[in-house]
């Protein structure tokens, strides 16, 4: 029933709440992802009465997980529903995810009421300020608004659309105290506005990026995350062919340029290659597309290792829709303020004047290099060793994945060695908390991916911390009926951290799971997967992941693969200052 069927409808005023759900409807929103809570029951008593699907996540950091990973394979805004105080503070850290990897996600939360302000309510966030949970939110979002009257609430919800999806894309909070999702509004349609108009790349600013990339020795183009596949990616790879220019992408670029392009270099910075970082550090003409050129990416902005942006003989061309990321962390020569799409298509427009360059010396470099990595992991991963190799893990992966399936990843070997060593099918998918790197975000997000791509195979490859930060992914998983299958490279650690500690301090207190005898300690991760209502596939031999994987994809129902993994630190061929850090080395003592 949508909100005009309402019966209250007629007589022109309704329950805010009975007002939003329809304001949802009426934005395409399909699914709402959250957690009840006596705050926010009254707005889930109107989304049963809708065509809104509410999907039950059990915990807030799981449904905006899930919200997040349906915003990022759908590239329609996330929804959650989160209840006042402990239930909006437990998603805190999945709203951050999504914002600092612009992701459209609209938080809506409940509040308590608002007669009751300050007076410590049930649950209210009160200590220091009266009621002011939107203020946990404000760090992050890119607004937070808090309602006060219910007749500006359905205002709120358009503004809150609006800027989640405008300009460089984000989340937001909407705060409802509880009373006003019950009074009486006059029902208004709020649209939201036809029309996104974005920022384009002038001309004359076109042509002369142009002409800096024809002109330049050693030009390069650096992808960030904004750059999707579709008329942006075509007009960067006419740039690239016409002119030879060599791409380089980011942790988030993974996967917008074709793993098999003979232009892409691959990815620069801590887990880059030495080829990427070499040619990265002796550019002299940089087109740095939709990226905040991250630490990661940048091997701590250290000039020895990776990016060599200030040097008199190198030139940044930074185009972001973001205007706080042009020259945030290298000067640039020339800084655009512009949609990354219409600002590429510009740019070939302009390439298409110049003289095509050729440099097949460079075009065979790259051929090497790409196949020395890609034949060097796939030898690696042909270990019979048990508990397999890291890279067994991904060369079996590879081997039985169907072309368009797509990867979710969490935080260790699953994000690291997928973006540096696997290489992903043109039609494949992969999905990666950037920003945040955040451990747990895998399992929950990948039930949001396949709500999205309900066709595709999805599979969730996480560490065994992160899959155990996000037990309720499963159960989801279930409740839904959909097939996502969770691989678990379980090394009973939290691997990347305990190999760190170890290579710079000698041990892994504090890093791996043991019981309290000092034995290795994991869950069953498989036995929990069928308590569930999900398979369950305990992998106890080498050859037993590749036969579980084809059976989880040919039964297309929920299941997780529980592999046992040795703890192999992913390789790291930039730099990475906090190992200086480790060892009293400072920038202030002498070091970049």
């Amino acid at each position: 029933m949508t909100v005009a069927d309402h019966p209250a409808a007629e007589a022109t005023t309704l329950t805010a709440a009975h007002a939003l759900a329809g304001q949802l409807e009426s934005y395409g929103v399909e699914y709402v992802f959250g957690t009840c809570g006596h705050t926010n029951i009254a707005l889930l008593d109107a989304l049963s009465g809708s065509s809104i699907e509410f999907v039950i996540a059990r915990h807030e950091q799981a449904a905006a997980h899930a919200a997040d990973g349906y915003a990022r394979a759908s590239g329609r805004p996330g929804v959650l529903l989160a209840h006042v105080g402990p239930g909006m503070m437990n998603a805190v850290t999945g709203v951050a995810t999504a914002a600092m990897d612009s992701v459209p996600l609209i938080a809506i939360s409940g509040d308590v009421p608002s007669y009751y302000h300050g007076r410590h309510p049930h649950q209210e966030v009160n200590l220091h300020a009266d009621a002011d949970q939107t203020a946990i939110y404000r760090p992050f979002v890119k607004r937070a608004w808090h309602v006060h009257r219910a007749q500006d609430l359905s205002r709120f919800t358009e503004r809150a659309f609006w800027t989640a999806t405008s300009g460089r894309p984000g989340a937001v909070l909407l705060n409802v105290p509880m009373d006003l999702f019950s009074r009486q509004v006059a029902w208004t349609a709020c649209p939201l506005p036809a029309e996104d108009a974005v920022p384009d790349l002038p001309a004359p600013a076109a042509a002369r990026i142009a002409a800096l990339l024809a002109e330049a020795r050693r030009p390069l183009i650096y992808l960030g995350g904004g750059l999707r596949r579709g008329a942006g990616r075509d007009a960067l790879l006419s740039i690239a062919e016409r002119l030879d220019v060599p791409i380089l992408h980011s942790l988030m670029g993974k996967g917008a340029i074709p793993d098999e392009h003979p232009l892409l270099l691959g990815m620069p910075g801590f887990w880059g290659l030495e080829a990427t970082n070499d040619y990265a550090r002796g550019a002299d003409v940089v087109l740095a597309l939709a990226t905040r050129f991250a630490e990661t990416d940048a091997s701590s902005w250290d000039p020895d290792h990776t990016w060599n942006l200030g040097a008199p003989e190198s030139r940044l061309i930074q185009i972001d829709i973001d205007p706080a990321e042009i020259g945030r962390n290298y000067p640039v020569e020339i800084g655009a303020v512009a949609d990354v799409t219409l600002a590429v298509q510009a740019i070939a427009r302009a390439v298409r004047e110049a003289e095509p360059v050729g440099r097949p010396a460079l075009r065979e470099r790259i051929r090497v290099a790409r196949a020395e990595l890609f034949a060097g992991s796939r030898e690696r991963g042909r270990s019979d060793d048990f508990p397999l190799r890291p890279e067994r893990i991904l060369r079996d992966l590879r081997d039985a994945l169907p072309a368009d399936a797509v990867l979710v990843t969490d935080v260790g070997w699953n994000k690291n060695g997928v973006a540096q060593c696997y290489e992903l099918p043109p039609e494949g998918g992969f999905i990666t908390p950037g920003g945040a790197s955040t451990m747990g975000f895998g399992p929950a997000a990948a039930v949001g991916v396949q709500l999205a791509s309900p066709g595709r195979v999805v599979v969730a490859l996480v560490g065994d911390g992160g899959m155990s930060a996000q037990l309720p992914a499963v159960p989801m998983a279930v409740e839904q009926g959909l097939p996502v299958i969770f691989v678990v490279m379980n090394n009973r650690a939290h691997g990347t951290i305990a190999d760190l500690q170890t290579a710079n301090f000698g041990n892994a207190y504090g890093c791996e799971f043991r019981d309290r005898d000092g034995q290795a300690y994991s869950p069953d991760f498989a036995a929990f997967a069928r308590s569930c209502g999900a398979d369950g596939y305990a992998i106890a031999a080498p050859g037993d992941l590749a036969t579980a994987l084809r059976s989880a994809i040919a039964g297309r129902r929920p299941a997780v693969l529980d592999v046992p993994m040795v703890n192999e630190p992913v390789p790291t061929p930039g730099h990475w200052n906090i190992k200086d850090i480790y060892h009293g080395v400072f920038p202030e003592q002498g070091t970049s």
